[in-house]
């Protein structure tokens, strides 16, 4: 059992979990993620480490609320536990070597950029961040950022907080400015991350995806995480999340990851119709 030492609501939909656990805290690296269980008949489910803190023994999650899971994940509190929390898991996001980098996040793949964003400025690393919401409503980390970020640009969909536009509109930007990069990090909804691909592609800059498909059993074993990478199947799970974004099939990825919602849906209401029943 693993106990939740913090939780606090980032947005409407997004919550942060402090979670004890100093095995996994231990040997965590930015990019790398966890499977969860709720409980003892739980299903499993994959969230990113969006922090850890090794003398503390504890790991952070950040988590949007779309399904089953993920709703009774959100009514677990403070002082209270959760079943099974294994990890850490996948392979951790290269950094060695990088000197100046962009980190582009949209929405909730920003808690999985953050970690990213803050080791490499520890690093000594110069970082961009370009960081993308559909409103002011949403953002989330966003004084986590900028406090580790050379430059950090906010854009949402509206213009309610930030500039208004795309994250694609902010790269590109800066890249006709001369901004010259070692390499691009992006981390998102599947159609942001393929635009922003497409764009580097186009100024010939190493771009890398990181790649949150379904999963279930995170060791290789069920093939649920498979990606089309450079024409080979890969499996997101042991050979990323991140892989070179100019030779991912994002279209295969956007129709698999398409076709579970309505399963998603439908259990997401059965579950918060089981806690109103509660409640009442």
């Amino acid at each position: 059992m693993y106990k939740i030492l913090r939780r606090k609501e980032l947005n409407p939909t997004v919550t942060l979990l402090e979670i004890d656990a100093p095995a996994v805290a231990k040997k965590a690296e930015p990019g790398q993620f966890i499977i969860l269980r709720t409980d003892a008949e739980g299903e499993r489910i994959p969230l990113t480490v969006a922090d850890y803190d090794r003398e503390k023994g504890s790991v952070t999650i950040i988590f949007q609320v779309v399904g089953a899971t993920t709703e009774k994940l959100n009514h677990i509190m403070e002082g209270e536990y959760i079943h099974d929390f294994v990890g850490p898991l996948g392979v951790a996001t290269h950094t060695d070597g990088l000197k100046k980098v962009a980190v582009v996040g949209g929405g909730v793949g920003c808690a999985i950029a953050y970690p990213i964003t803050k080791k490499l400025h520890n690093m000594g690393c110069e970082v961009h961040s370009i960081v993308g919401f559909r409103n002011k409503d949403l953002v989330i980390l966003e004084d986590e950022f900028k406090a580790n970020s050379t430059k950090m640009v906010m854009m949402t969909d509206d213009g309610s907080h930030g500039e208004k536009g795309l994250v694609t509109d902010a790269l590109r930007k800066l890249i006709e400015s001369g901004e010259q990069y070692d390499e691009v990090i992006t981390i998102g909804p599947l159609i942001m991350m393929k635009f922003v691909c497409q764009l580097t592609k186009e100024f010939n800059i190493k771009t890398i995806a990181s790649m949150n498909p379904i999963m279930i059993d995170g060791t290789g074993m069920c093939g649920g995480c498979r990606l089309t990478v450079g024409g080979e199947t890969k499996f997101a799970c042991v050979d990323g999340p991140d892989f070179d974004g100019h030779l991912i099939d994002f279209d295969e990825a956007m129709d698999r990851g398409a076709m579970y919602k309505p399963f998603e849906r439908h259990k997401h209401e059965e579950t918060c119709n089981l806690f109103n029943k509660e409640v009442k």
